[in-house]
């Protein structure tokens, strides 16, 4: 989910609370707060030797003790536009950041409207090798060792 759609959404349900839904269908505590509204910027080398950027809105949520916090629509739509000088112009793709045991970030994916929640779906991430055509060697040349990784192949 791309900013403006976050936005055109939480504009539309004003009074709304949000709830976001886990990839495992688990729940984000309704009375969790949005700590931060950022934009997070990521510039690293691949695998491949290029130089590739990446960058993103993020969200950090935390969990306290008030359980009767809630944060209607109109709230965050009101950070995420006070941010906009450090978010820029671009149409960042959306993350949520939660705690539960260990931190993790979550793309927003989709959104449902039911009842006076706003229900936002989470996805997962996952690595990848950014440099297939160089790193992965054609199914038929494994190395002596039986390894997938030739040498000489410009793999890692």
């Amino acid at each position: 989910m791309k900013t403006s759609e976050l936005l055109a959404i939480l504009r539309a349900h004003p009074a709304h609370h949000l709830q976001f839904i886990l990839p495992d269908g688990g729940l984000v505590p309704i009375h969790a707060h949005i700590t931060e509204v950022g934009r997070v910027d990521k510039t690293f080398l691949d695998c491949g030797a290029t130089v590739r950027r990446l960058s993103y809105l993020c969200l950090q949520s935390w969990v306290a003790d008030d359980t009767d916090h809630r944060l209607p629509a109109e709230k965050l739509a009101e950070i995420i536009d006070r941010a906009g000088p450090i978010l820029g112009e671009e149409d960042l793709d959306a993350e949520l950041e939660y705690e539960d045991g260990f931190i993790s970030q979550f793309p927003l994916e989709t959104a449902r409207i039911e009842g006076n929640l706003i229900h936002f779906t989470l996805g997962t991430k996952h690595t990848d090798c950014l440099a297939k055509e160089i790193c992965l060697p054609p199914a038929n040349a494994a190395g002596e060792d039986g390894s997938s990784c030739c040498s000489g192949s410009g793999c890692c």
